[in-house]
Parts: C-alpha cells; structure tokens; sequence
C-alpha cells in the first residue's frame, strides 16, 4: 500500500474578513493510499500556516514539504514516517507549527491503520480499559447573566458532572470574574466540578496567586493557564502555593517542551492536545511523561468531532483517562462536519467500535465552508 496524495482542507466558517471565534475554522488532511482507504486528521491551529506547510515544495533536505515527504510511502509505517516528517522541516518544524501539521497527518496514519487492519486505533494502541470516558463540558461565558444561566442549564441537561469555562474576556476583569462564578456555582451546586481557564491572563505571579485566593470560595477543580507558559518560575510558584491544582500545556508540542514543562513548572495536571503536540504517536511518550512526573493527563480539545474522536480513542486505552474535554461550541464544524459525532451519554462519551478511527465527514459541509 502507497501513499498517492495528501489533502490538506482549510475550513472557515466566517468569511476572511470576518472575526474567527474558537472552533469556528479548522484545518483537515486527508491521506488517499492506492487500495482506496483514505485517512482523516485535523489541526487545530492557524490553518493558512499550517496548509502551507503541508503543500510547500521542497527547498532541500530538511526544508521540505509535508505533502512530498509522504507521497510513494507505505502508510502503515507511522513511526518511521513521524521521524521522517519531523527530520525533513527541521528548518520549518520541530515546534509550533511544524508539529502541529505532522500532528493531523500522525492522525490520518494511524486512521488508515485501523482501517486496513479492520479494528479500531484503540485496539492499535492497546486495547481499550474503558467503553465510556467521562466528560467536562467547556463553554465560552455569554455577554448577560441569563445566557450564561440557560447555558449551564444545557450542560447539566446533558449528564455532565464537571464543567469549565473560559474566553469571552474571562480573566481580564476580577470583579466580573467572581460575579459570573457565583452565578454558575449557584446554578450547578456544589457537587459539579468547576474550572476555570485564563489563557495566561492573570500575567505574573503574584496577581495568580491573589486570585486564588479570591475564589477559593468556589471550590475549583483547577486553574488552567494562570500564566503563560513560558513563565516557568511563575508556574512553579502557583503550583507550590496556590492550593488549588494548577494546569497547562495546550500550547506545547512534543515530549521535548513537555519534559521540560513538567520538570520547571511541577503542574498537577498536563492538557496536550492531540492535533497540536505531534498527534497519537507523541501522546503517547507524552503521557508516560505525565505519568513519571506524577501529573495527571487531561487532553485539550475544542475543535471538531476528528479531534474528539482521536482523544476519545487515545483515552480509551489509558489506565487512568478518565476525563475528556467536550466542547459546546455552536459552530457548524463542531455540531455538523463528522456525521457520527460522538454523543454525550449521561455525561460520557462512549469509544467507538469501528475500523479506524470510525470518521464519517459531512461533504456538503465540507464544501460549504472549504477555503479556496
């Protein structure tokens, strides 16, 4: 079997001029072979950088584009196809972007693996400790008080346990802060988890740590990205005295930054997201990290049903992945681009059976919103 030709689809639902809100573009491959199976993997990163990168020709040895390094190789071979991706864009990889296209290419491999195989990538990596994973519903806080009311209202509706919320400004303002936090905690009780996620707004140590302090009443799970994460002694500082369990690492690509992360910032919780930090193959050094540091994984993901279908099938085969971010984001390319969405059951989500990663795409959708 043999690679013939690599797509990479930008996805957009406002036009370019437009603002873009979380989850409202996305870039998919999708990796054809010779007998027919085709791949599906996505990225959730800046999809013009990323196609680019894809797409580029080749300039010489370790500046070559993704799409060429792959074409003619046989697809089963992931491991060596990773190293050869990540050797050949040295010059334009190795972090950030780079890893961020190998990560949905990874994506679609192990997808076509499955298929060829005729058993689910869980099975690939494995076998599966669970048939549901328990999931923690993100949501993006609304302009008014009985928005954000309803909106709570549906995440208790659907079974979930544990919520969070984050964006929308959240972070910026301490007051308002603390008033939308009452108004949730009052609405969920006191059994359901609560997080919070600043996208390393509280900017330095001491303002974080004074932070906590004001909402500790609120009882959270966890503070995800107090600080940004690059702030290693900062981080560190949180997670020695805040008393309440700090998390990050969203951003990050790679065992390498993650390594180094959990070593410098001692975080309680580690969240790499499966299209950004080198796909289902660098999870998996990563999570032994997590595991060696004594961190627990909880994977970002806020993108579309490709992104959650691959961390559910991740998840699945972990001794202790027992939390899944689920989005609830409005955007068409959440609710609508995978057919077969994985549903919320009473709160979890359940691990498809299906060959691959069972991915099934909306075409007309795929069209409607493809970038040209």
């Amino acid at each position: 079997m043999k690679i013939v030709e690599v797509e990479a689809i930008w996805l957009r639902v406002p036009a370019l001029d437009q603002p873009c809100e979380w989850g409202e573009d996305a870039l998919i491959v999708r990796i054809h072979t010779d007998t027919g199976l085709v791949g599906i993997g996505e990225t959730d990163s800046s999809p013009a950088v990323v196609k680019a990168l894809i797409e580029t020709p080749a300039s010489h040895e370790t500046c070559q584009g993704l799409r060429q390094v792959l074409l003619g190789e046989n697809p089963l071979e992931i491991d060596r196809l990773w190293k050869k991706m990540y050797r050949q864009t040295e010059y334009v990889g190795r972090r950030g972007a780079g890893i961020h296209a190998i990560s949905a290419l990874d994506i679609a491999l192990w997808d076509i693996a499955g298929q060829h195989y005729g058993v689910p990538v869980h099975t690939l990596l494995g076998g599966k400790y669970r048939e549901r994973i328990p999931a923690y519903g993100t949501f993006i806080p609304r302009a008014t008080d009985a928005a954000n009311r309803d909106l709570v209202g549906s995440l208790l509706a659907q079974g979930l346990r544990s919520i969070k919320l984050g964006g929308g400004g959240f972070g910026e303002n301490p007051e308002r802060d603390k008033r939308l936090l009452r108004l949730v905690r009052e609405a969920i009780g006191a059994e359901v988890q609560l997080q919070i996620d600043l996208v390393g707004r509280w900017g330095n140590a001491a303002h974080a740590l004074a932070q906590c302090d004001a909402l500790r009443e609120f009882n959270l799970g966890w503070i995800e990205e107090p600080l940004p994460a690059d702030d290693a002694r900062g981080l560190a500082y949180l997670a020695e005295h805040a008393g309440i369990p700090v998390s990050g690492g969203e951003g990050l690509a790679t065992r390498h930054e993650f390594r180094d992360f959990l070593e410098r910032t001692r975080p309680a919780i580690v969240q790499p997201d499966i299209t950004r930090c080198g796909g289902i193959s660098e999870m998996r050094h990563i999570h032994e990290l997590a595991r060696q540091h004594g961190a627990r994984l909880v994977p970002h993901g806020f993108s579309t049903g490709i992104l959650l279908a691959a961390t559910t099938h991740f998840l699945a085969v972990c001794e202790f992945g027992d939390l899944i971010e689920y989005s609830q984001s409005d955007s068409p390319l959440f609710r609508g681009l995978v057919k077969n969405l994985l549903p919320l059951v009473d709160g979890q989500v359940p691990v498809p059976d299906e060959p691959g990663l069972g991915i099934v795409l909306d075409e007309a959708m795929l069209e409607r919103y493809r970038v040209r």
